[in-house]
C-alpha cells in the first residue's frame, strides 16, 4: 500500500519535564509512561498543559502553585469543602455522578487525586486538573484508573476486531494500488490512447499519496477518527463506479487521483489509532500486523488482476474490488466505534457544563489543540526539515523509498520475464506475484525472533534498550532484498526454470518487511515525540519515488538489458543494505548530534 504510514510503538518513554516537576514537587502524582496522551497518567496531547509546546505551560503552573493564579472555588454539596481550593500546590479533583457513585463509595471517596464533587447526572469517576492557559482557568477532564471508556482499558478481543476492521480496510486500499497495473493494456486498447498515458494511473494515485497526508493529517486528527474512516471509505468505494464505467483516459485518471486521495486519508490515522487503543509495549505486534498487510495488499493485487483481465475485461478488475468493499463499508458504518479517549472526554465536559453551570470544565483538546497553521507546518514543513537535515531520517528515506521503487518497477520487470521471454499467458504471469507475497508472510513470521529479543531486552532491569536494538532483524534480514535481486537478475532468462526468478522475488520481499520494520520502529525510537514528522518526510520521499518509477520501468529493463538492469538495482540495494550496520555503529553519534533526537539516558 503506497501510502503506508505508521507510528512505530515507544517504550519506556518518560519525559524529563516530568522528572523535573517529580523533583520540585515530590507528593505531585507522577504522569504514568505507559498512558496515552489525554488519559489519566499520561501527559496531554502535544501542545499539552504539561509540554513546552506552544505556551510556556510551566510557568503558568509555577504561577497557579505559588498563588498567583487561583479558581474561584467549586463546593461540593458532600462535605462542604472545596474541590478546587485557590492556592492549593497540588490542585487535582474528581467528579462522579449518578449510578456511579456506588463504585466511588465502595473504594472509599479519599484519594490521593484530590476532594470528590458529586453531581445529579450519570458520571464516571473522572479526574480534573485546575490549570491555567491564557489567565483563564480551566478544569480539564482525564479518565480515572479503569474507566471503561478508556480506550486502553476496552476487552482485548474488542481491540483485536477494531485491529482486524482497520487491517482489512488497508489490505483492500493495498489491493488497489497495483491491481490497476494488470489492465493497463487492454485498457489503453479500449480508449484508444497509449500504455505510458495509462502508466500515469499509477503516478496519481502514488503522487497523491505523497502529498495529500502533509495537509489532510491534521485535519483528520481535529476531527476524530470514526467519521474519517466512514466518510473517506465510502467515497473510496464510490469511486470503483467511475474507474469501471469511465469512457475517456481522463476519467479514469481523475478517479485514480480521488482513489489515491480518500485511500490515505483512511490509513493516515492507523498509527494514531493504535495509539488510542494498545499502550506502548503492547504496539508492536498490531503495528508489525500492519505493515505486513500492506504490503501483501500491494503485492498480491496482480496475482487475481491478470485473470479477471484475461477472462471479463480490464472493467471487472474495478468492479469486482469495489462491490469487495461493501460488506466492510458496511461494518465500519455500524459497528467501527471512536477510539480518540479525548472524544469521550469532551462529551463529559460538555454534560458537566450544563449540569453545574460551571464554564470551566473541557477536555484536554478543547483548549490544547493548535491553530490549523501550527498543525500544517509541523506535518509538511517540520517533515521536509526532518528529511533533509536529520541523517538518519534521511538514510531510513532512501532505503524504504528504494525498496518501493523496486516493487513498483516489478510490475512492468514480471510481465517481461514470463509473459515475453516465456510465453505465458496474462493470468499465468501473475501467479509469480504469489512469491512476493509469500516472502512478505515469511518476513513477517520471522519478525517475531527480532520482537522477542527487543523484549527480553525490555525486561532486564540492568539494561536499557536503545534505538539501536531495533536494527538487528535489518541487519540480518535486510540482506535478503538485494541477494533476491542478484538471483533474479542472471535466472530471468527464458531458457531457464521458472523456480530461479521466484527465488528471488521471495527473498526481495523478505527483506523488503524487515526494512520498513526497522524504518519505523527505528525512526519513532530515536525521535520520540517528532518521529511523526520524520515518518512523513520519509513516507514523502517512498511514495514519490513509488510514483515515478512505474514511468521509466518497460524502457529502463528494455533499453539496457533485464539482467543488466536487475544488476544494476542489486548494487545499489547492496550499498543501501549497509545503513542498519552503520547506524548500530554511530548512531548514537549522529543522536547525540541532533537536536530533535531524544535523549537516552
Amino acid at each position: 500500500m503506497s501510502h503506508l504510514t505508521p507510528v512505530a510503538p515507544l517504550e519506556n518513554d518518560i519525559s524529563s519535564y516530568e522528572r523535573d516537576q517529580t523533583r520540585r514537587n515530590p507528593d505531585r502524582p507522577r504522569l504514568n509512561p505507559y498512558a496515552r496522551p489525554g488519559t489519566a497518567g499520561g501527559a496531554s496531547r502535544t501542545p499539552s498543559v504539561w509540554s513546552k509546546a506552544g505556551t510556556d505551560y510551566k510557568d503558568d503552573i509555577n504561577d497557579e502553585k505559588d498563588g498567583e493564579a487561583g479558581p474561584s472555588g467549586l463546593t461540593s454539596p458532600d462535605n462542604g469543602s472545596e474541590v478546587f481550593p485557590q492556592g492549593q500546590e497540588n490542585q487535582l479533583g474528581r467528579v462522579v455522578g449518578g449510578k456511579y457513585r456506588e463504585s466511588v463509595e465502595e473504594k472509599g471517596k479519599h484519594s490521593e487525586y484530590g476532594p470528590l464533587l458529586e453531581v445529579d447526572i450519570d458520571m464516571p469517576l473522572t479526574l480534573g486538573t485546575l490549570v491555567t492557559k491564557n489567565d483563564k482557568e480551566y478544569i480539564v477532564l482525564e479518565f480515572a484508573e479503569g474507566d471503561p471508556q478508556n480506550p486502553y482499558n476496552w476487552n482485548k478481543w474488542y481491540k483485536r476486531a477494531i485491529t482486524t476492521i482497520l487491517n482489512l480496510m488497508t489490505l483492500f486500499i493495498g489491493l488497489a494500488t497495483t491491481a490497476y497495473s494488470s489492465g493497463i493494456g487492454r485498457m489503453v486498447a479500449d480508449l484508444h490512447t497509449s500504455k505510458e498515458i495509462g502508466q500515469l494511473g499509477l503516478f496519481t494515485f502514488n503522487m497523491t499519496c505523497a502529498i495529500a497526508p502533509m495537509v489532510l493529517a491534521p485535519f483528520c486528527e481535529m476531527v476524530g477518527r470514526k467519521i474519517v474512516y466512514s466518510s473517506a471509505y465510502l467515497c473510496f468505494s464510490l469511486c470503483f463506479i467511475g474507474l469501471a464505467l469511465g469512457q475517456n483516459i481522463a476519467t479514469i485518471l481523475v478517479m485514480r487521483t480521488l482513489l489515491g486521495l480518500f485511500g490515505c486519508v483512511g490509513t493516515i490515522l492507523v498509527g494514531g489509532t493504535f495509539d488510542d487503543m494498545y499502550r506502548p509495549q503492547d504496539r508492536g505486534r498490531p503495528m508489525a500486523l500492519f505493515t505486513f498487510v500492506a504490503i501483501f495488499g500491494t503485492v498480491a493485487a496482480p496475482i487475481y488482476a491478470g485473470f479477471i483481465d484475461e477472462t471479463i475485461g480490464w472493467r471487472w478488475i474495478e468492479g469486482i474490488q469495489g462491490l469487495a468493499n461493501i460488506p466492510l463499508l458496511v461494518v465500519v458504518f455500524l459497528f467501527f466505534p471512536e477510539t480518540r479517549g479525548g472524544v469521550a472526554l469532551h462529551k463529559r465536559a460538555q454534560k458537566l457544563r450544563k449540569a453545574t453551570g460551571d464554564e470551566r470544565y473541557v477536555a484536554g483538546d478543547d483548549i490544547n489543540t493548535p491553530d490549523i497553521q501550527t498543525l500544517l507546518k509541523a506535518s509538511s514543513v517540520k517533515a521536509i526539515h526532518m528529511l533533509v537535515t536529520e541523517p538518519v531520517v534521511f538514510a531510513f528515506g532512501c532505503w524504504i523509498a528504494f525498496c518501493w521503487a523496486v516493487v513498483f518497477l516489478f510490475l512492468s520487470v514480471i510481465p517481461i520475464t514470463f509473459e515475453t521471454k516465456r510465453g505465458w499467458s496474462e493470468g499465468l504471469a501473475g501467479l509469480p506475484y504469489i512469491a512476493l507475497a509469500l516472502g512478505t508472510t515469511l518476513g513477517y513470521l520471522a519478525h517475531h525472533v527480532q520482537r522477542a529479543k527487543y523484549q527480553k531486552l525490555i525486561r532486564d532491569p540492568e539494561r536499557t534498550p536503545r534505538p539501536e536494538s531495533r536494527l538487528y532483524g535489518s541487519m540480518a534480514g535486510g540482506v535478503f532484498m538485494p541477494l533476491g535481486l542478484f538471483i533474479y537478475s542472471f535466472t530471468q532468462y527464458g531458457s531457464l526454470d521458472w523456480v530461479g526468478p521466484c527465488v528471488g522475488l521471495v527473498c526481495i520481499a523478505f527483506g523488503i518487511f524487515f526494512i520498513f520494520d526497522a524504518t519505523y520502529s527505528y525512526t519513532a525510537d530515536c525521535y520520540g515525540p517528532n518521529a511523526s514528522s520524520a515518518i512523513a518526510g520519509q513516507g514523502l520521499m517512498r511514495n514519490a519515488l513509488g510514483a515515478v518509477t512505474p514511468l521509466f520501468a518497460s524502457q529502463f529493463f528494455t533499453n539496457v538489458g533485464s539482467q543488466y538492469a536487475g544488476l544494476i538495482l542489486a548494487l545499489f540495494g547492496t550499498g543501501l543494505s549497509l545503513i542498519p550496520f552503520v547506524m548500530f555503529r554511530y548512531g548514537h553519534v549522529l543522536r547525540a548530534r541532533s537536536k530533535l533526537a531524544r535523549t537516552w539516558e
